[in-house]
């Protein structure tokens, strides 16, 4: 597999080559070995080589920003749409893909019968699979299955190491062919960089190994909890702005039994419809009714709020006993940012609960890393709960709901996530606490405030650049997650194998995970990358899109700076004519027009 260039590694100022055949894992030299005290050795002692594959050194002291509202409606920013000659040629595409998966279906029924016996009835048995559920997976998704689940080994920092593996059964399953290749990774959502073999918080982990094992090996309820596991509430209750916070032992399990020990029948759970799985899952396992709105629509959010109020429940039409408002800080799918200031007006006025799922947003967004009400300048006091997720910007694992002492009191004797569920391991909460701490800049040598300002300044200039270029890119200029559409079915593989070509791993997005006609690359930037990571992804970009036909906007968001205004863009002249940006004048514009913004 050709590899990343070595002029990267050059431009880095740093020793750090990578072979073009990359196939077997470099051997780091000076591995930590505990002395005869039982500490490790110094951190510094370790390869540079391995170090700066996990977190690449800045280029320029100037290449950070400040992630902030500002007032240039960066918020309701031009999103543009395919002509439709791509619309229809994408629906064609599925169409084609459709008939020869039915015919070959028929056919293989017929002269084929022990391929599809487990969707026919079977001495008795019922079908283990539906058929027409089962044919997207079989027909569509196995055509690029190569391009999902890709298994990989050691830490997934600014580069990733792949298994390479093949295929010969059409992709239904893969062999191992017992090499590795290392590669640029866009695709973690390691946001601050904390994912790292070396450094404060590898000591700290391997310091709570030590010292308290692996597991409680049971529940907080049953045998308690270690020290750490208070100061890592207390840690994260501080950070966010709240009395106080209880930490679960997985994400998704957190939203997923948060709802049932808050709300019940009576109550009114109002949702975003592009909310995580795991706010879906929660909302119906409480019994409560569910409403949604359309996504970020602040004028559908008040309808729906104005009609529940007036009407109050179904056939009974009494008053709900409680609403709550259900929405993310940053949708990981979109790449854009709740409308809060509009939510908060919402909330003065109709008196609802809001609870804000900040996953992605956390530590990722705002000036300290905050989150979302970091960003806009919000109290989070005027937030009722807040939750997030310790599994990306901390590099660690588990979830927190931050709120009230009387709401979090509540959480701990009612919520079966709490009750039931595996108190966290004190080793992801070492990890957890040393993230903390350097990101509040309480720990020796932190640099907490340059990952969240770099990341800031990645974000911005990658999405400046793509749109420059000419691609359609959804979501907020600040948004560490930047999806490029793609459209085709065909072009998901064909973007995905190409990249790997040039050694660049990425995440390409299809049905069901996102709408048919809008497949997508998203693509997640970290603190660990530096310009020379990000010029190398947008040259590649920019040859791949010239070859599968992918630059096809208007070209208006990605002028002026970056900025967009409807009124200027509807009077401008020559709309079939976009304009279009070099790589070069790309890159070498990038760095001063994303600090203008």
């Amino acid at each position: 597999m050709v590899q990343i260039e070595a002029s990267i590694s050059e431009s880095v100022g740093q020793e750090v080559p990578i072979p073009r055949n990359a196939t077997a894992e470099a051997e780091p030299k000076n591995i930590k070995q505990p002395d005869v005290d039982g500490e490790y050795v110094a951190a510094e002692k370790l390869n540079k080589e391995l170090i700066n594959t996990e977190f690449a050194p800045i280029m320029e002291p100037g290449h950070r920003r400040v992630s902030k509202d500002t007032a240039d409606g960066i918020l309701f920013q031009f999103e543009d749409e395919p002509s439709y000659y791509y619309v229809v040629t994408t629906y064609i595409s599925y169409l084609v893909l459709l008939i020869i998966g039915h015919v070959r279906d028929f056919f293989g029924k017929r002269f084929h019968k022990d391929d599809y016996k487990y969707l026919k009835d079977s001495d008795g048995y019922a079908p283990l699979y539906n058929h027409f559920d089962n044919f997207y997976v079989r027909r569509l998704k196995f055509r690029i299955n190569d391009c999902f689940s890709r298994p990989t080994m050691g830490v997934p920092g600014r580069m990733i190491r792949l298994l390479n593996r093949y295929s010969t059964d059409n992709n239904s399953s893969f062999k191992l062919t017992g090499d590795t290749s290392l590669s640029l990774n866009v695709s973690s959502y390691n946001y601050l960089g904390f994912a790292q073999s070396h450094g404060p918080c590898a000591v700290a982990v391997e310091k709570a190994v030590r010292e308290n094992g692996l597991s409680t090996c049971s529940a907080s309820t049953t045998c308690g909890n270690y020290g750490i596991h208070l100061e890592v509430e207390e840690l994260t209750a501080k950070f966010v702005g709240k009395p106080a916070s209880l930490i679960f032992s997985q994400g998704f399990g957190t939203n997923s039994t948060v709802f049932s020990a808050l709300m019940g029948p009576g109550s009114l759970i109002i949702s975003d419809e592009l909310n995580h799985a795991s706010i879906r899952f929660g909302s119906r396992q409480s019994g409560a009714n569910i409403r949604v709105f359309k996504h970020n629509n602040m004028t559908d959010l008040e309808r729906v709020l104005r009609e529940v109020i007036s009407q109050g429940q179904p056939r009974t039409h009494r008053p709900y006993t409680k609403i709550l408002v259900v929405i993310e800080g940053l949708y990981s799918m979109e790449g854009n940012f709740a409308d809060l200031p509009r939510i908060m007006e919402l909330k003065k006025r109709y008196k609802f609960y809001l609870f804000i799922d900040e996953a992605h947003s956390i530590g990722a967004i705002g000036p300290h890393g905050g989150g979302i009400c970091d960003y806009f300048g919000i109290p989070t006091t005027d937030v009722d709960i807040l939750m997030g997720t310790f599994t990306k910007s901390f590099g660690a694992a588990g979830g927190y709901v931050a709120s009230s002492l009387e709401i979090v009191n509540k959480l701990r004797v009612t919520n079966p996530g709490y009750i039931y569920a595996e108190s966290m391991s004190p080793a992801v909460l070492a990890q957890i606490k040393s993230s903390f701490l350097e990101i509040m800049d309480q720990s020796p040598g932190s640099i907490g405030l340059e990952r969240i300002e770099r990341l800031a300044f990645n974000s911005r200039y990658v999405r400046l650049g793509l749109k420059r270029l000419g691609f359609i890119i959804y979501g907020n200029d600040d948004s560490p997650v930047v999806p490029l559409l793609l459209y085709n079915p065909g072009k998901i593989n064909a973007f995905s194998h190409e990249m790997l070509k040039r050694g660049v791993s990425i995440v390409v997005v299809g049905y069901p995970a996102c709408p048919l006609l809008t497949s997508r690359v998203r693509f997640c930037f970290s603190a660990s990358h530096n310009k020379a990571d990000l010029d190398y992804i947008l040259r590649a970009c920019d040859e791949i899109g010239e070859k599968l036909q992918l630059k096809i906007s208007s070209g208006a968001a990605g002028e002026d700076v970056g900025k967009t205004n409807f009124e200027n863009i509807k009077k401008k002249q020559g709309w079939y004519s976009p304009p279009r940006w070099s790589i070069e004048d790309v890159i070498s514009r990038g760095v001063e027009d994303t600090l203008k913004q």
